[in-house]
């Protein structure tokens, strides 16, 4: 038996992108009732305990997507080997977790982006220090994101 998908999505803070591509693949992968484990972190610790960023729960609710419930979290050498996937929302971040690493990781690390095609090398924009426009762009990248890994894991 083949373990169940078990995706987590890393950025800095965990309060503005990786908070929204969670609720973005989980709304995904609800719909056509694909069984993944998902959730996010940040390799920062600063916002740990806080809810995503007013900003991306108002972002995700326009979208149908309620995201309020979430904490922010810092990642922890556990998630190498209890996650399938993990993705980097940034070439910066994607760096700090392969420096983060344990030697028994058994997690395939890559760039979110890299998931959609065209899109390879990119970075989800943080959009914590502009407007409600650079949210929506997030949102924007991360659907098209998650659309793109349902695809790849229910193939």
């Amino acid at each position: 038996m083949t373990q169940s998908p078990a995706i987590l999505f890393v950025c800095l803070g965990n309060i503005c992108r990786s908070p929204l591509a969670e609720g973005a693949l989980r709304a995904a992968a609800g719909e056509v009732g694909l069984d993944l484990h998902v959730d996010s972190a940040g390799t920062g610790h600063w916002h740990v305990g806080n809810p995503p960023d007013e900003r991306a729960q108002a972002v995700a609710l326009r979208h149908g997507v309620d995201i309020s419930g979430l904490r922010a979290r810092q990642v922890e050498e556990a998630d190498f080997t209890r996650f399938t996937h993990i993705y980097a929302l940034d070439s910066e971040n994607l760096r700090n977790l392969r420096m983060l690493s344990p030697f028994d990781a058994s997690a395939e690390l890559g760039l979110l982006l890299d998931a959609v095609p065209g899109r390879t090398g990119q970075a989800v924009a943080d959009p914590y220090y502009g407007g409600d426009e650079g949210f929506l762009e997030t949102w924007r990248d991360v659907t098209a994101a998650a659309a793109a890994l349902v695809a790849r894991f229910r193939a």
